[in-house]
């Protein structure tokens, strides 16, 4: 068989469009395919939730695939072990309490994990602003992250959602959209951003969790986004926080729509 460049192209123009347009309207969109964000995908799309996960970045992943210092290795505690089983990634204990796997086993398996059951992931698009109505985050406001890269005047599109999750990381890039506009406050002790604290790793994977949670109608925080809106401290290459902050923000997110479809 020839190979024809134009009906090569025609295939990815027309199924990628489909798959866009088909996710234009969500029930949870996460900004952010990390750790926390795709296993918060994963569990939604569990529960027959339509996910969608927009990653400005070409790869998946957040800061996972290059561990500590770049030495491809990730350390999960106990809590977070059950986790990865059920993400079938392999593991050693390294000592009571510290198990270490390969960070980039942990990624994949994550993100194969979440695709498989039907999550829909953009990479390439970052959020630019949110979708705001009657006090309550109603969507989100995308773009190609070339545009901003280039600095182009290109106008954004907007998805609809009933709930949006920042899994971004130390940026919390989407609560800063919110934050900045007047008359706006966070569901913080300030009604704005912290900042994360310094590193420790004890106190940090301890706060991730209490952190993770609902900070403006409709839009949730979870992973390191949620320690630096809160202000408790990051904690470096150990990720068991991220994957139960992650697993934790879909419980809410799903008990939040369900409420709503009563």
């Amino acid at each position: 068989m020839q190979l024809d460049d134009v009906v090569i192209s025609e295939a990815i123009i027309d199924s990628f469009l489909k798959e866009l347009k088909d996710n234009l309207r969500c029930e949870v969109a996460i900004a952010g395919a990390g750790p926390a964000g795709l296993t918060a995908g994963y569990y939604l799309a569990r529960e027959g939730i339509k996910v969608v996960i927009f990653e400005k970045s070409l790869r998946v992943g957040g800061g996972m695939p290059g561990g500590g210092i770049m030495f491809n290795k990730i350390v999960v505690q106990e809590p977070a072990r059950e986790i990865l089983e059920e993400m079938e990634i392999s593991y050693f204990s390294y000592q009571e309490g510290y198990y270490v796997a390969n960070s980039l086993e942990a990624i994949s398996s994550l993100t194969l994990k979440a695709l498989k059951k039907g999550v829909k992931i953009f990479n390439l698009m970052g959020v630019e602003d949110v979708v705001v109505k009657e006090g309550r985050i109603k969507g989100l406001v995308i773009n190609w992250e070339a545009v901003r890269l280039a600095s182009l005047h290109v106008d954004p599109v907007a998805i609809n959602c009933e709930i949006a999750i920042d899994a971004t990381g130390h940026g919390c890039e989407v609560v800063k959209k919110i934050e900045k506009r007047n008359n706006i406050r966070l569901n913080t002790p300030t009604g704005k951003i912290a900042g994360e604290g310094p590193m420790w790793a004890d106190k940090g994977e301890e706060a991730i969790i209490d952190c993770t949670r609902e900070v403006y109608p409709g839009l949730y925080v979870s992973g390191m986004a949620a320690n630096a809106v809160f202000g408790a401290p990051r904690m470096g290459p150990v990720f068991g926080g991220m994957l139960l902050s992650g697993k934790k923000v879909a419980e809410l997110a799903a008990t939040a729509i369900a409420k709503k479809t009563k």
